[in-house]
């Protein structure tokens, strides 16, 4: 996703658990996306030379309009007030370009460069479709780091991508699903078919959770083809509500499904952000992100010059993501102790959700027993659908 993504609490999230939000975290690099090494600089013990925190300037490019209040590219904007307010920055110390359409590389060109004009030292870029020109770009401008969100390139040096495990929390709002459900189907509204691993791998775990506590329920998935469209996400949704869908998930950007579930009289899971502040009659948790973890991570090692241009990978552990806090009066009766007891297992790392051998909705399987899919295969090579996934 972004958009991969996942991105990645914003699980404490700014948006629902404001606490853990200045959290410093250590990263991890997943497999698939591994940065060169490179040996670190004798007198800063990083790749490039510390920036005095006066003078560090932060672009951030965004798919959306944070003032949306809801959704994705909100989501991100609270990780950047989180990281602003940690480490002390002054407002004209960040570069905002919002609305900048990630399949039009000539826009992403320009707002790069307009940062770049303003003086930033770091341009975070937010969703998928700007990892080409931001690959470009950190060729041209060897001193400016650049930092991808999602997406699987970098360079080693002054290009990073950073993303999360979001399908722990995806696993966890497949159980408040699969214990809400009465009518036994679940509606999926995804960005992104099954292709794109990021989406896939969520409505995977976010399944396979649901199957857990309700092996009779399906998922039924609809495809929108865009990170950001919603009058498509919302016509997604009511054709997932007119299959009988009593539920309704997503991995799309706005609140959409979620306020065609309240109007629907039924229920949804949300995502990027806590949604039940936009359809509290429905939505019972949301799969989120806690975004500042990593920003403040990755500007504190620019200010102490021990930045070394390796990918971040976080999760429930690192507080990068999570759900939002349940919906008690409208989930159902054992929610919390369900969740709670697979979060200890994933937490303590005796269950990754990707474990053994995993049924296909083709008949196939994938994975080994006693082993669980690497960090490479999850973020880069789900193309299949768990058994209980149906596309619409």
């Amino acid at each position: 996703m972004k958009k991969i993504i996942s991105m990645i609490s914003t699980l404490a999230l700014v948006l629902s658990f404001s606490a853990a939000c200045g959290t410093k975290t250590t990263p991890t690099t997943p497999s698939s996306t591994a940065a060169p090494t490179t040996a670190p600089s004798a007198t800063t013990g990083g790749k490039f030379a510390a920036i005095a925190k006066g003078d560090i300037k932060v672009g951030v490019i965004h798919i959306g309009n944070p003032a949306d209040g809801s959704g994705y590219t909100y989501a991100h904007d609270q990780g950047i007030v989180a990281m602003q307010k940690e480490l002390g920055l002054a407002d004209n110390q960040i570069i905002r370009k919002n609305n900048v359409n990630d399949t039009d590389p000539t826009a992403t060109e320009t707002a790069v460069r307009e940062c770049i004009e303003e003086g930033a030292n770091v341009i975070f870029a937010t969703s998928w479709g700007y990892m080409d020109t931001m690959e470009a770009l950190a060729e041209e401008y060897p001193e400016i780091i650049f930092s991808h969100g999602t997406g699987y390139k970098s360079n080693g040096t002054n290009m990073n991508n950073y993303f999360g495990r979001i399908y722990q929390a995806r696993y966890l709002s497949g159980i408040v699903a699969g214990m809400k459900t009465e009518s036994n189907l679940i509606g999926f509204v995804a960005a992104m078919g099954q292709d794109n691993s990021e989406v896939t791998g969520g409505i995977n775990a976010f399944a396979m959770g649901v199957y857990s506590v309700n092996p009779d329920a399906k998922v039924y998935v609809k495809v929108t083809n865009s990170w950001y469209s919603p009058s498509e996400e919302t016509n997604a949704a009511k054709a997932l509500l007119a299959e009988g869908c009593d539920v309704i998930a997503q991995h799309v950007d706005t609140p959409n499904p979620q306020l065609e579930a309240e109007k629907a009289g039924v229920f949804g899971i949300g995502y990027n952000s806590d949604m039940s502040k936009d359809a509290p009659k429905a939505t019972l948790t949301s799969a989120v992100w806690n975004w500042g973890a990593y920003y403040t991570w990755a500007v504190e090692k620019l200010i102490d010059g021990t930045w070394e241009g390796e990918n971040y990978y976080g999760g429930m552990k690192e507080e990068m993501v999570d759900i939002s806090p349940l919906n008690e009066s409208i989930v159902a009766p054992g929610t919390k102790e369900a969740v709670e007891k697979a979060r200890a297992t994933i937490l303590d790392g005796t269950f990754n959700v990707f474990d053994g051998v995993i049924e296909t909705n083709d008949g196939k399987t994938v994975g080994e027993a006693g082993k669980t899919l690497d960090d490479g295969t999850i973020t880069g090579k789900i193309n299949w659908y768990f058994k209980t996934v149906t596309l619409k």
